[in-house]
């Protein structure tokens, strides 16, 4: 392809170079271990970080974001949950690896490269929006148990306080704290 400068025509960056000038205009902190591969990390509300992989090959921008490991618990209404968002997403989709743990991932035309700041404005949006939720459906169990170690222990519940609905003691439906009685 070929761009037109003040000197003539000019040669446009490849699609991997495109991605890296991209990011640097976005003030993004990344990595770029090898040519055309970026490793972008987001900072999210909810999800404090959502680390993504862009990588230009030969024909196509791959995108692919770690969202979380397999559920513990609940499965069925933790993909369904995952799986009904997909036809509503713009760029990526959620999708499993081999063991069960949750990316968002695409695969994209190289002309996307262009289009860097909306693609990861999507990840971050789907990634930090839809985190609380899924963690209550498929972790609600040790989010529990890590409040109520938090507890004991005097410890910060500061990043659970997204799931004190259901984590602490005493909500609706639930029996509070046992009485400490003093003699």
């Amino acid at each position: 392809m070929m761009g037109s400068g003040p000197s003539g025509p000019s040669p446009l960056p490849s699609p991997g170079v495109a991605i890296g000038l991209a990011l640097d205009e976005l003030d993004l902190p990344y990595e770029n271990p090898r040519p055309g591969a970026y490793l972008v990390k987001l900072a999210g509300q909810h999800k404090l970080a959502t680390m993504t992989w862009l990588i230009a090959d030969r024909h196509s921008l791959l995108v692919e974001a770690f969202f979380c490991r397999q559920p513990d618990e609940n499965h069925a209404e933790f993909y369904r949950f995952l799986l009904g968002r997909n036809g509503r997403m713009y760029g990526v989709h959620f999708a499993l690896d081999p063991v069960g743990d949750v990316y968002l991932v695409g695969r994209l035309p190289l002309s996307a490269t262009g289009d860097i700041d909306r693609l990861l404005g999507c990840v971050l949006t789907y990634s930090d929006e839809n985190f609380d939720k899924a963690l209550e459906l498929g972790f609600a169990s040790a989010i529990r148990r890590e409040w109520a170690w938090r507890v004991k222990r005097g410890e910060s519940l500061a990043n659970l306080q997204a799931f004190a609905r259901f984590a602490s003691p005493g909500r609706p439906g639930e029996p509070g704290p046992p009485e400490v009685r003093t003699p």
